[in-house]
């Protein structure tokens, strides 16, 4: 190891709050794949979101850049009079971009075509995946939260930030204190109900900061809003997991049915579509190249158990995480990764049993850039920064200035951060840093950001001790 190397580790083990700590550092060139540097790079350390890196790699290299998620709209009736004797099938493949707009255009097609009614029922298919709705590690805690959202192939998305199975709340403050806030929800549907029991407060200072606690039953699509929000404060955005995305599709389905004065006479139900049923309408996703932006970007859970599940049902007919993550492993030992090293249990990363050693993560940095694929995978990673959230994501407000393109991770008490920098000297180096076993996951950035700037800043220069 060569004096910048061992000045570098010094800095971290000075670091106060990584005493109890486990820290894995790999650094290789990225022109040549050497290790230049390993601290605990062999050992296995909860990745978090660093996971993503294997999920997005494997599911360009598997799938493909221009890889389309689709939802269908079948039917086994005919239209006579206006109405339309039979069923209508809605067939989800898995698209988590699906939002309120394509649901209406899908009601638009059925006007277009001169119905308006339908004699039978709406039936949701989501048979393109299995029924496994939570990754088997989520903890249930997480489950209301919108990244531990419930997995389907027929779902939707409130934004275009794609965090499909959630709502999104808007709260704002009245101008009385005592007042209930309002709330507004996206999109607006009665599939989940909102309990509002928070209140407005008189603000005391120009920087108080509401105090909101957003929770959903277990089991139930009821909402409730608690604590206090300032008359001063901007409104707060809260995204929240709904139970039982399907039926939530569906639902938003029927609205827009209903907007075009289409009359429902059946119910909206589950089922499958049956083989002699017609193709009336279809909608796609972007491809997936460019939806690699939010999902790396804004580090999306959804997305990567959705790639996971994609995965296993087009290389095995299988829509299942067991499925999934047996086609991700046999993908990433392509490159060179040695699968008996890590245990992978979902493509997001959320779970506290996933383990990966930081040298095999910037092992498979370095062999994708071979790929045809890589500058869509190297465009999805967050940019040191970049204050738009489509160009820096999660490192918008980190590293400013420095040349970075990585993936960030935090899980309580882990914080990660692996990609790719290029040094002030010019050289371009890969790196990986896991910090696991902090007594605070928030302190985890800073640290990394100090050291990353070392390196940047500091390599090939004059050693100043």
């Amino acid at each position: 190891m060569n004096e910048f190397w061992d000045s570098f580790e010094s800095k971290f083990k000075k670091e106060a709050k990584l005493t109890g700590s486990l820290i894995g550092v790999s650094i290789r060139s990225r022109k040549s794949g050497e290790l230049e540097y390993e601290h605990m790079g062999n050992i296995r350390l909860h990745p978090a979101s660093n996971l993503k890196l294997f999920t997005c790699a494997a599911g360009l290299d598997v799938l493909g850049e221009d890889y389309l998620f689709k939802t269908e709209l079948w039917t086994d009736g005919e239209i006579v009079d206006e109405r339309l004797l039979g069923n209508l099938y809605l067939k989800g493949k898995g698209d988590p971009t699906l939002l309120i707009a394509d649901f209406e255009r899908f009601a638009h097609v059925l006007k277009e075509r001169g119905i308006s009614q339908i004699t039978g029922n709406i039936i949701g298919d989501d048979s393109w995946y299995d029924s496994v709705r939570l990754s088997k590690d989520l903890n249930w805690s997480d489950e209301h939260c919108y990244y531990g959202a419930q997995v389907s192939a027929l779902t939707a998305s409130p934004t275009e930030d794609y965090d499909s199975g959630t709502i999104m709340l808007e709260i704002s403050p009245t101008n009385h204190a005592g007042d209930s806030p309002n709330i507004t929800v996206t999109p607006e549907n009665d599939y989940v109900q909102i309990i509002n029991k928070a209140i407005t407060s008189y603000s005391t200072t120009s920087e108080e900061e509401p105090e909101l606690t957003i929770t959903r039953r277990h089991g139930e699509n009821l909402v409730i809003v608690e604590g206090i929000i300032p008359t001063d404060s901007e409104a707060v955005r809260e995204w929240i997991a709904i139970w039982e995305p399907t039926y939530y599709a569906l639902h938003l389905f029927q609205q827009a049915l209903s907007k075009k004065e289409i009359k429902l006479n059946g119910n909206i139900i589950t089922g499958t579509t049956p083989s002699q049923a017609l193709l009336i309408s279809e909608c796609q996703s972007m491809p997936l190249a460019e939806l690699c932006t939010p999902f790396m970007k804004l580090s999306n859970n959804g997305h990567g158990e959705v790639l996971v599940k994609e995965m296993g049902k087009v290389m095995k007919g299988d829509g299942s995480w067991d499925s999934g993550l047996e086609v991700l492993n046999s993908r990433i030992q392509e490159w060179g990764v040695d699968i008996e090293k890590l245990v992978v249990r979902d493509g997001s990363g959320i779970s506290h049993v996933n383990l990966v050693p930081a040298n095999e993560i910037s092992k498979l940095l370095f062999h994708v850039q071979k790929e045809k694929w890589f500058p869509s995978f190297y465009q999805s990673l967050p940019v040191a920064g970049d204050q738009n959230r489509m160009v820096g994501g999660t490192l918008r407000d980190r590293l400013d200035g420095l040349n970075v393109n990585a993936k960030t991770g935090t899980i309580m008490g882990v914080s990660t951060l692996s990609g790719y920098l290029t040094t002030r000297e010019g050289e371009e180096l890969i790196f990986s840093i896991m910090l696991n076993n902090l007594l605070d996951e928030e302190d985890g950035p800073p640290i990394i950001d100090r050291l990353v700037k070392y390196i940047v800043t500091e390599k090939n220069r004059t050693i100043v001790s």
